[in-house]
C-alpha cells in the first residue's frame, strides 16, 4: 500500500508541476495575455488531477491514509465544484483573471505537498520541506477561498441569463430549483468550512512542528 500511494503521489506530483510549470513560463513569454488562456491551456490536465484527488476520499475510508476525512473531503469538493460546475460550465468565466489565480494557488499548494508526501512515504524528512507544507496552506488556503467565492461571484450573472442547472418541472410538479440561489448559499458554506479547515491546519502545523515531531500526515 505504501508503494501504491508513493505512485499516487508522483503522478499528482507530475501533473502539478506540469501545470505550474506551464503557468510560469506561458506568463514569462506571453505576459498578462497568458492569463485568459489559462484554463484552454491547461484545464484538461487540472481536471484530470482533481478527478483523481477523489481517490484520497477512498483512501481515509479504507485506512491506508490517516488524514481527517471531513477536512480532506470539504478540501476536494470545493474544488470539484468550482473547477467542473462554476468554471467548466460557463465558457465566459474560463478567460477571466480569477481562474489563473485560482490555478496558480491550487498547484503552488499541490506540488509542496505531494512533494513532502512522496518523501514522507520513503521515510525522508526535510525540516524546511515540512515546515513549508504545514505552514504555506495556512495563508494560502484562505485565498484560495476569496478567489472561489469570486470566481461564483463573477459566474452568477451568466448562470441567471443562461439558466445552466436551474430545473422547472412541468405540471403537475410545482418544484423547481434556480442554481443561482444554491450558488449563493455555497457561498455561505463554503466560508463556514473555511473557518473549520483553517482550524484544522494550525492543528496539524502544531502536531507537526510545535512539538518538534515530524510525521507523514497529509496536511
Amino acid at each position: 500500500m505504501n508503494m501504491y500511494l508513493f505512485v499516487y503521489d508522483l503522478m499528482q506530483f507530475c501533473g502539478h508541476s506540469w501545470i505550474f510549470t506551464n503557468m510560469i513560463i506561458r506568463f514569462m513569454t506571453f505576459g498578462k495575455d497568458s492569463l485568459a488562456d489559462t484554463f484552454h491551456s491547461i484545464g484538461l490536465v487540472m481536471r484530470l488531477c482533481q478527478l483523481l484527488s477523489v481517490l484520497e476520499i477512498l483512501h481515509i475510508l479504507v485506512g491506508i491514509d490517516k488524514s481527517r476525512l471531513l477536512p480532506r473531503f470539504l478540501q476536494i469538493t470545493e474544488r470539484i465544484i468550482i473547477l467542473f460546475v462554476v468554471i467548466n460550465s460557463q465558457e465566459e468565466v474560463q478567460g477571466k483573471y480569477v481562474v489563473c489565480v485560482l490555478f496558480f494557488l491550487w498547484n503552488l499548494l499541490d506540488v509542496v505537498r505531494y512533494t513532502y508526501n512522496m518523501l514522507a512515504r520513503m521515510g525522508i524528512y526535510y525540516l524546511p520541506l515540512t515546515w513549508l507544507n504545514f505552514s504555506l496552506c495556512i495563508p494560502l488556503y484562505p485565498l484560495s477561498v476569496l478567489a472561489k467565492g469570486f470566481a461564483i461571484c463573477v459566474a452568477l450573472p451568466y448562470f441567471e441569463s443562461f439558466g445552466t442547472y436551474s430545473i422547472k418541472l412541468p405540471f403537475p410538479f410545482t418544484f423547481s430549483i434556480y442554481f443561482p440561489y444554491v450558488l449563493k448559499m455555497y457561498l455561505l458554506v463554503l466560508f463556514a468550512g473555511m473557518c473549520f479547515i483553517i482550524r484544522n491546519l494550525f492543528s496539524e502545523r502544531v502536531a507537526h512542528l510545535g512539538t518538534g515531531n515530524i510525521k507523514n500526515k497529509r496536511s
